[in-house]
């Protein structure tokens, strides 16, 4: 594991976006894993500046998203696929087809969760996923549990985490209750994984996720356990981390 520390949310912004370039730059047609929410919003700014700029070329990539709303349109603004066209896939020569996130219109959980396991395999897996945290140690929506989710399937969500999102709705009670949701199987298999956090709300928990035991319970804790991690956030949010952590630091 890699903890970097940046200045602010631009510097983590921009050190996250410069790892995934790098990916995309030694490997054109990479699998990218990607996250949504207000963390990767400076990330993806960033990578669209680079490809406006030529630096970046995306007409070979695929992505895979974390998650998805049950029961959004891919069209309906509050949707995640709505998120990612906003701050990336328009804005770069990303092919449609090639990018990827639950259909939360699909009411058979079943079928799809195993439909989405399915493309990620067919896919090759993931190269590089990025991630955030929630304040409760849930990775995409993930959320404490008995056990770690091993595949995507649908989970209801906490009071908490519907709090969180709150802000992105027009009330907390317009916010889904239920999201499809990568595993954490299909996370851990990822081949490299980047994790942003920022502001003093996140160091408490990334602190105990990555020097606390590994439980369920906080579900971002079992990422102690994959080969190639590397954690970017500014100084706020890793200030527990830094004073507990033995890892090394950039």
């Amino acid at each position: 594991m890699k903890i970097v520390r940046a200045k602010d949310y631009e510097g983590m912004s921009r050190k996250a976006a410069n790892l995934i370039s790098a990916q995309i730059i030694l490997k054109p047609d990479s699998v990218l894993g990607l996250a949504t929410g207000n963390s990767p919003i400076g990330v993806y700014r960033q990578l669209v500046e680079w490809y406006r700029k030529g630096d970046l070329d995306f007409s070979e990539i695929s992505t895979v998203n974390l998650d998805e709303y049950y029961g959004l349109s891919k069209t309906d603004i509050h949707s995640y696929a709505y998120f990612m066209e906003e701050n990336l896939f328009t804005k770069t020569n990303i092919l449609a087809e090639n990018t990827h996130i639950p259909n939360g219109l699909n009411l058979d959980e079943l079928a799809e969760c195993s439909n989405y396991n399915q493309l990620i395999q067919a896919l090759g897996g993931i190269d590089l996923q990025l991630l955030g945290i929630g304040h409760n140690g849930h990775i995409g929506f993930n959320e404490p549990n008995e056990a770690f989710e091993k595949q995507t399937h649908c989970v209801k969500l906490t009071e908490r985490t519907i709090k969180a999102n709150a802000s992105f709705f027009a009330t907390q009670e317009d916010v889904p209750k239920k999201a499809y949701t990568m595993g954490m199987k299909s996370i851990m298999n990822a081949k490299k994984i980047v994790l942003i956090a920022h502001g003093e709300s996140k160091a408490e928990i990334l602190a105990l996720a990555f020097t606390g035991k590994i439980t369920p319970e906080v579900p971002a804790s079992i990422l102690q356990l994959h080969q190639d991690v590397t954690i970017i956030a500014d100084e706020a949010a890793l200030e527990l981390l830094l004073k507990n952590s033995k890892e090394s630091k950039i």
